[in-house]
Protein backbone atom coordinates (compact mmCIF):
# COMPACT_ATOMS: atom_id res chain seq x y z
CA UNK A 1 0.00 0.00 0.00
CA UNK A 2 1.19 3.51 -1.05
CA UNK A 3 1.60 6.09 2.16
CA UNK A 4 -0.11 8.79 0.90
CA UNK A 5 0.83 12.66 2.46
CA UNK A 6 -0.38 14.30 5.34
CA UNK A 7 -0.51 17.61 3.87
CA UNK A 8 -2.84 15.95 0.88
CA UNK A 9 -3.98 12.58 -0.79
CA UNK A 10 -1.12 12.57 -3.55
CA UNK A 11 1.61 9.81 -2.88
CA UNK A 12 4.39 10.39 -0.09
CA UNK A 13 8.15 10.19 -1.43
CA UNK A 14 9.47 11.03 2.12
CA UNK A 15 9.16 10.41 5.80
CA UNK A 16 10.31 12.34 8.13
CA UNK A 17 11.48 10.66 11.16
CA UNK A 18 11.98 13.57 13.14
CA UNK A 19 9.01 15.38 12.48
CA UNK A 20 6.32 12.32 11.62
CA UNK A 21 5.16 13.46 8.51
CA UNK A 22 4.76 11.90 5.29
CA UNK A 23 5.62 14.21 2.34
CA UNK A 24 4.53 14.08 -1.26
CA UNK A 25 6.65 16.00 -4.24
CA UNK A 26 4.93 19.02 -3.72
CA UNK A 27 4.48 19.72 0.03
CA UNK A 28 8.58 18.19 0.38
CA UNK A 29 9.98 21.22 -1.72
CA UNK A 30 7.65 23.47 0.12
CA UNK A 31 9.04 22.50 3.29
CA UNK A 32 12.23 22.66 2.03
CA UNK A 33 12.07 26.22 0.58
CA UNK A 34 10.13 27.48 3.75
CA UNK A 35 12.86 26.36 5.94
CA UNK A 36 15.77 27.69 4.11
CA UNK A 37 13.33 31.05 3.78
CA UNK A 38 12.79 31.02 7.22
CA UNK A 39 16.70 30.40 7.92
CA UNK A 40 17.81 33.20 5.29
CA UNK A 41 15.21 36.26 7.26
CA UNK A 42 16.45 35.21 10.76
CA UNK A 43 19.79 34.94 10.54
CA UNK A 44 20.97 36.82 7.32
CA UNK A 45 18.82 39.82 6.76
CA UNK A 46 19.75 40.25 2.95
CA UNK A 47 19.63 44.25 2.14
CA UNK A 48 19.57 46.02 -1.20
CA UNK A 49 22.02 46.36 -3.31
CA UNK A 50 24.02 43.29 -2.24
CA UNK A 51 26.24 40.48 -4.27
CA UNK A 52 26.16 37.19 -3.06
CA UNK A 53 28.91 35.22 -3.35
CA UNK A 54 27.87 31.23 -3.28
CA UNK A 55 30.98 28.70 -2.63
CA UNK A 56 30.31 26.49 -5.74
CA UNK A 57 31.96 23.09 -5.18
CA UNK A 58 29.57 21.43 -7.94
CA UNK A 59 28.16 18.97 -5.14
CA UNK A 60 24.56 18.40 -4.70
CA UNK A 61 24.98 20.67 -1.25
CA UNK A 62 26.89 24.49 -3.18
CA UNK A 63 24.17 23.45 -5.85
CA UNK A 64 21.13 23.41 -4.06
CA UNK A 65 22.26 26.33 -2.27
CA UNK A 66 22.79 28.66 -5.47
CA UNK A 67 19.79 27.30 -7.41
CA UNK A 68 17.53 27.92 -4.19
CA UNK A 69 19.15 31.62 -3.76
CA UNK A 70 18.11 31.86 -7.65
CA UNK A 71 14.97 31.08 -7.25
CA UNK A 72 14.77 33.38 -4.13
CA UNK A 73 16.37 36.56 -6.05
CA UNK A 74 16.77 35.93 -9.15
CA UNK A 75 14.41 38.13 -10.23
CA UNK A 76 15.85 40.94 -8.06
CA UNK A 77 17.65 43.54 -10.43
CA UNK A 78 19.38 45.04 -6.93
CA UNK A 79 20.69 41.49 -5.92
CA UNK A 80 23.98 39.96 -8.29
CA UNK A 81 24.62 36.53 -7.27
CA UNK A 82 27.86 35.22 -8.40
CA UNK A 83 29.21 31.44 -7.99
CA UNK A 84 32.96 30.72 -6.93
CA UNK A 85 34.39 27.37 -7.46
CA UNK A 86 37.87 26.44 -5.67
CA UNK A 87 40.23 24.07 -7.60
CA UNK A 88 42.26 22.27 -4.78
CA UNK A 89 43.88 20.30 -7.39
CA UNK A 90 42.57 16.77 -6.62
CA UNK A 91 42.67 14.63 -9.41
CA UNK A 92 40.05 12.26 -10.19
CA UNK A 93 37.57 14.22 -8.00
CA UNK A 94 37.82 17.75 -8.71
CA UNK A 95 37.81 18.43 -12.26
CA UNK A 96 33.90 16.67 -12.71
CA UNK A 97 32.30 18.75 -9.84
CA UNK A 98 33.68 21.78 -11.59
CA UNK A 99 32.30 20.71 -15.24
CA UNK A 100 29.32 20.07 -12.92
CA UNK A 101 29.61 23.91 -11.32
CA UNK A 102 30.00 25.33 -14.93
CA UNK A 103 26.68 23.72 -16.39
CA UNK A 104 24.59 24.26 -13.29
CA UNK A 105 25.76 28.43 -13.81
CA UNK A 106 25.07 28.37 -17.65
CA UNK A 107 22.18 27.29 -16.95
CA UNK A 108 20.94 29.56 -14.51
CA UNK A 109 22.85 32.69 -16.69
CA UNK A 110 25.21 33.09 -13.27
CA UNK A 111 28.72 34.33 -13.62
CA UNK A 112 31.59 31.81 -12.23
CA UNK A 113 35.34 32.17 -11.13
CA UNK A 114 37.21 29.56 -11.01
CA UNK A 115 39.91 29.80 -8.77
CA UNK A 116 43.06 27.16 -8.07
CA UNK A 117 45.33 25.95 -5.33
CA UNK A 118 47.80 25.93 -7.62
CA UNK A 119 47.23 29.29 -9.12
CA UNK A 120 47.88 30.53 -5.71
CA UNK A 121 49.93 28.69 -3.62
CA UNK A 122 51.58 27.14 -6.10
CA UNK A 123 50.79 23.72 -5.10
CA UNK A 124 47.92 21.46 -4.92
CA UNK A 125 46.44 19.13 -2.64
CA UNK A 126 47.79 15.95 -4.47
CA UNK A 127 51.29 18.26 -3.52
CA UNK A 128 50.56 18.42 -0.02
CA UNK A 129 48.75 15.28 1.12
CA UNK A 130 52.17 12.97 0.43
CA UNK A 131 54.61 15.56 2.37
CA UNK A 132 54.99 15.28 5.84
CA UNK A 133 53.02 17.00 7.94
CA UNK A 134 51.26 17.38 11.45
CA UNK A 135 47.94 17.80 10.55
CA UNK A 136 45.07 16.32 8.57
CA UNK A 137 44.58 16.88 4.90
CA UNK A 138 41.37 18.05 5.30
CA UNK A 139 43.03 21.06 7.63
CA UNK A 140 45.13 22.24 5.21
CA UNK A 141 42.15 22.01 2.27
CA UNK A 142 39.93 23.56 4.71
CA UNK A 143 41.99 26.62 5.87
CA UNK A 144 43.41 27.07 2.33
CA UNK A 145 40.03 26.88 0.65
CA UNK A 146 38.47 29.08 2.81
CA UNK A 147 41.26 31.85 2.87
CA UNK A 148 41.14 31.56 -1.12
CA UNK A 149 37.17 31.96 -1.45
CA UNK A 150 37.10 35.24 1.34
CA UNK A 151 40.12 36.55 -0.84
CA UNK A 152 38.15 36.28 -4.05
CA UNK A 153 34.36 37.23 -2.69
CA UNK A 154 36.44 40.18 -1.64
CA UNK A 155 38.10 41.27 -4.93
CA UNK A 156 34.88 41.18 -6.59
CA UNK A 157 33.03 43.36 -4.06
CA UNK A 158 30.69 40.38 -2.48
CA UNK A 159 28.81 41.60 0.18
CA UNK A 160 28.16 37.96 1.85
CA UNK A 161 29.57 34.43 0.96
CA UNK A 162 27.02 31.45 0.97
CA UNK A 163 28.07 28.41 1.65
CA UNK A 164 26.75 25.10 1.39
CA UNK A 165 26.71 23.94 4.98
CA UNK A 166 23.49 21.49 5.81
CA UNK A 167 22.17 20.26 9.28
CA UNK A 168 24.31 17.41 9.31
CA UNK A 169 27.35 19.68 8.77
CA UNK A 170 26.17 22.30 11.36
CA UNK A 171 25.81 19.38 14.32
CA UNK A 172 28.75 17.21 13.36
CA UNK A 173 30.94 21.05 13.54
CA UNK A 174 28.94 21.76 16.86
CA UNK A 175 29.48 18.75 18.51
CA UNK A 176 33.61 17.87 17.36
CA UNK A 177 33.62 21.43 18.81
CA UNK A 178 32.29 20.51 21.90
CA UNK A 179 34.56 16.93 22.07
CA UNK A 180 37.72 19.50 21.13
CA UNK A 181 36.26 21.74 23.78
CA UNK A 182 37.53 24.88 21.29
CA UNK A 183 35.27 27.42 22.58
CA UNK A 184 36.78 30.01 19.66
CA UNK A 185 35.35 27.62 17.05
CA UNK A 186 32.00 27.91 19.01
CA UNK A 187 31.64 31.88 18.75
CA UNK A 188 32.54 32.01 15.25
CA UNK A 189 29.52 29.21 14.20
CA UNK A 190 27.26 32.23 15.78
CA UNK A 191 24.91 34.61 13.69
CA UNK A 192 27.64 36.50 12.16
CA UNK A 193 29.27 39.75 12.94
CA UNK A 194 30.93 42.35 10.28
CA UNK A 195 34.74 42.12 10.44
CA UNK A 196 36.65 44.19 8.16
CA UNK A 197 38.38 41.86 5.72
CA UNK A 198 36.12 38.97 5.68
CA UNK A 199 33.23 38.83 4.17
CA UNK A 200 30.02 37.44 5.90
CA UNK A 201 29.48 34.22 5.78
CA UNK A 202 25.59 32.55 5.10
CA UNK A 203 24.69 29.06 5.47
CA UNK A 204 20.79 29.06 4.44
CA UNK A 205 20.74 25.01 4.51
CA UNK A 206 21.38 25.02 7.83
CA UNK A 207 18.01 23.65 8.72
CA UNK A 208 17.92 21.01 6.13
CA UNK A 209 19.19 17.48 6.66
CA UNK A 210 21.43 16.03 4.27
CA UNK A 211 19.34 13.39 2.94
CA UNK A 212 16.73 16.30 2.30
CA UNK A 213 19.17 17.86 0.48
CA UNK A 214 19.83 15.22 -1.85
CA UNK A 215 15.89 14.80 -2.66
CA UNK A 216 15.42 18.39 -3.27
CA UNK A 217 18.52 17.76 -5.98
CA UNK A 218 17.58 14.81 -7.60
CA UNK A 219 14.08 16.32 -7.86
CA UNK A 220 15.38 19.37 -9.54
CA UNK A 221 18.20 17.60 -11.74
CA UNK A 222 21.07 18.91 -9.54
CA UNK A 223 24.22 18.08 -9.35
CA UNK A 224 24.21 15.11 -6.85
CA UNK A 225 28.58 14.62 -6.43
CA UNK A 226 30.58 12.24 -7.38
CA UNK A 227 31.90 10.08 -4.03
CA UNK A 228 33.60 11.15 -1.22
CA UNK A 229 37.07 13.31 -1.27
CA UNK A 230 39.58 10.63 -1.43
CA UNK A 231 41.24 12.34 1.37
CA UNK A 232 38.30 12.36 4.06
CA UNK A 233 39.30 9.41 5.51
CA UNK A 234 42.19 11.29 7.95
CA UNK A 235 39.25 13.09 9.32
CA UNK A 236 37.66 13.32 13.00
CA UNK A 237 34.38 14.18 11.28
CA UNK A 238 34.42 11.36 9.55
CA UNK A 239 33.77 9.29 12.87
CA UNK A 240 31.67 12.19 14.75
CA UNK A 241 29.37 11.70 11.17
CA UNK A 242 28.71 8.02 11.94
CA UNK A 243 28.13 8.70 15.96
CA UNK A 244 25.48 11.24 14.86
CA UNK A 245 23.65 9.07 12.14
CA UNK A 246 23.22 6.17 14.94
CA UNK A 247 22.00 8.79 17.03
CA UNK A 248 19.53 10.17 14.94
CA UNK A 249 18.46 6.64 13.49
CA UNK A 250 17.42 5.61 17.19
CA UNK A 251 16.26 9.55 18.47
CA UNK A 252 15.46 11.21 15.65
CA UNK A 253 15.84 14.91 16.41
CA UNK A 254 19.05 14.85 17.68
CA UNK A 255 20.93 16.66 15.04
CA UNK A 256 17.67 19.83 15.07
CA UNK A 257 18.32 19.70 19.04
CA UNK A 258 22.16 19.83 18.49
CA UNK A 259 21.34 23.33 16.14
CA UNK A 260 18.65 24.43 18.54
CA UNK A 261 20.26 24.22 21.94
CA UNK A 262 23.60 25.99 20.47
CA UNK A 263 21.69 28.80 18.71
CA UNK A 264 20.37 29.32 22.29
CA UNK A 265 23.64 29.88 23.95
CA UNK A 266 25.66 31.56 20.55
CA UNK A 267 25.11 34.97 22.26
CA UNK A 268 26.06 34.25 25.48
CA UNK A 269 29.01 32.37 23.90
CA UNK A 270 29.71 35.77 21.68
CA UNK A 271 29.37 38.10 25.22
CA UNK A 272 31.49 35.54 27.14
CA UNK A 273 34.22 35.19 25.03
CA UNK A 274 33.89 37.71 21.77
CA UNK A 275 35.99 37.17 19.35
CA UNK A 276 39.74 38.87 18.38
CA UNK A 277 40.36 41.66 16.38
CA UNK A 278 41.65 41.38 13.10
CA UNK A 279 44.45 42.36 11.44
CA UNK A 280 46.39 41.67 8.35
CA UNK A 281 48.76 39.19 7.53
CA UNK A 282 52.08 40.12 7.04
CA UNK A 283 52.82 37.96 4.32
CA UNK A 284 49.95 37.45 2.10
CA UNK A 285 47.65 40.33 3.61
CA UNK A 286 44.38 38.52 4.17
CA UNK A 287 42.69 38.93 7.54
CA UNK A 288 43.79 37.39 10.75
CA UNK A 289 43.77 37.36 14.32
CA UNK A 290 47.79 36.94 14.38
CA UNK A 291 50.60 38.50 12.55
CA UNK A 292 50.84 35.24 10.24
CA UNK A 293 47.40 33.86 9.08
CA UNK A 294 46.85 30.02 9.17
CA UNK A 295 47.14 29.30 5.38
CA UNK A 296 51.00 30.96 5.48
CA UNK A 297 51.31 28.88 8.71
CA UNK A 298 50.26 25.99 6.98
CA UNK A 299 52.47 26.38 3.61
CA UNK A 300 55.78 26.84 5.66
CA UNK A 301 55.81 30.77 4.60
CA UNK A 302 57.72 33.01 6.44
CA UNK A 303 58.75 36.84 6.06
Amino acid sequence: MTLKCDKCNKDAIIYQKYSGMHLCRKHFIEDVERKIKLTIRKHYSIKRNETIAVGLSGGKDSSTTLYILHRIFGMRPDIKLVGISIDEGIEGYRPQTIESAKKLTDELGIELIVKSFREEYGKTMDDIAPMQREKGACSYCGVLRKSLLNKTALEIGATRLAIGHNLDDEAQTILLNHLKGDVSRMVRLAPPKELEGLVLRMKPLRQIPEKEVALYAYLHDLPLGFGGCPYAHEAMRKEIRTLLNDFEVRHPGTKYALLSGFDKISGILGREFPQEGLSNCSICGQACTADICQACKLLGKSK
